[in-house]
């Protein structure tokens, strides 16, 4: 990957460069059917993660966040979705001051919990099982990332990559909505919710659900984009959903390429 934030925190431009990784990789085929160790290259790293069966990898959509972020000290973080805890543990080494991690999958948190003892970061890093924002109404946070699936369920189904943890929803937009609907109180009055959104799903939709809550005051601050492996792109799925105008896939050659976005949405109201 190109572009994005170095580690010193300064605000990142966008970054319209092609990765050569596909949707698999990007937004989750790597689920562990093993106990198994990644190496995580990304920024803050790089340091070792522990995949219990059934806990998906890192992928390019964790890395693309992960440049995004803006931490700044005492910062309180809840990352929702948050897998094997990589970007709470990026947030933590950026300095936040405590960090939530929640995640509907048991093996993912049980995963995240043993990454920070590993790490040194679990009396900053605290994870939590649940679904969305539930196991954390008691707290309120300065900055949300929200990581959430967002990949059609038809589309899911095709790739066997969701087995063991839902999609995203009929046309990949009903989970984020969903998510962006219950943020209620939990963020402060000044925080900020980084949101991945992708031409992979509808986007429009997400997007009007985030100006529900945040009005105008977001803006995307990374993009990128990635080719569909053929799996995915040769799948009635996809060829449903482009007809019925869901998605917005670009041609390159014989390639089919889908744009991921990074919003910073930032609350303002009191």
């Amino acid at each position: 990957m190109t572009g994005g934030l170095g580690n010193e925190g300064r605000p990142v431009s966008r970054d319209d460069a092609v990765a050569e990784d596909g949707i698999e990789d990007s937004i989750g085929d790597r689920m562990s059917s093993n106990l198994a160790e990644i190496e995580w290259k990304g920024r803050t790293g790089p340091f070792w993660l522990s995949l219990g069966p059934g806990v998906f990898s890192p992928t390019s959509t964790s890395r693309t966040l992960a440049d995004a972020l803006e931490i700044t000290p005492g910062d309180t973080v809840i990352d929702v979705g948050c897998g094997s805890g990589v970007l709470a543990f990026v947030a933590a080494k950026l300095g936040a001051a405590k960090i939530y991690g929640v995640d509907l999958s048991h093996r993912a948190v049980e995963a995240a919990r043993d990454n920070a003892k590993r790490l040194g970061l679990e009396h900053r890093c605290e994870f939590r099982e649940g679904d969305l924002l539930e196991p954390v109404k008691d707290v309120r946070a300065t900055v949300l990332i929200g990581d959430v699936s967002g990949i059609p369920d038809q589309i899911a189904a095709e790739s066997g990559w969701f087995d063991d943890v839902p999609a995203g929803g009929p046309t990949g937009a009903e989970l984020p909505t969903k998510f962006l609907r219950s943020i209620g109180d939990t963020l402060a009055p000044g925080g900020r919710l980084y949101l991945p959104t992708g031409t992979i799903q509808d986007e429009p939709a997400i997007l009007a659900a985030a100006r529900e809550v945040f009005g105008d005051h977001m803006e995307p601050v990374l993009e990128r984009e990635f080719p569909l492996p053929d799996l995915v792109a040769r799948s009635k799925a996809v060829a449903a959903m482009m007809k019925d105008g869901l998605l917005n896939l670009r041609q390159r050659g014989s390639r089919l390429l889908w744009r991921l976005q990074i919003w910073r949405c930032d609350r303002v109201d009191g």
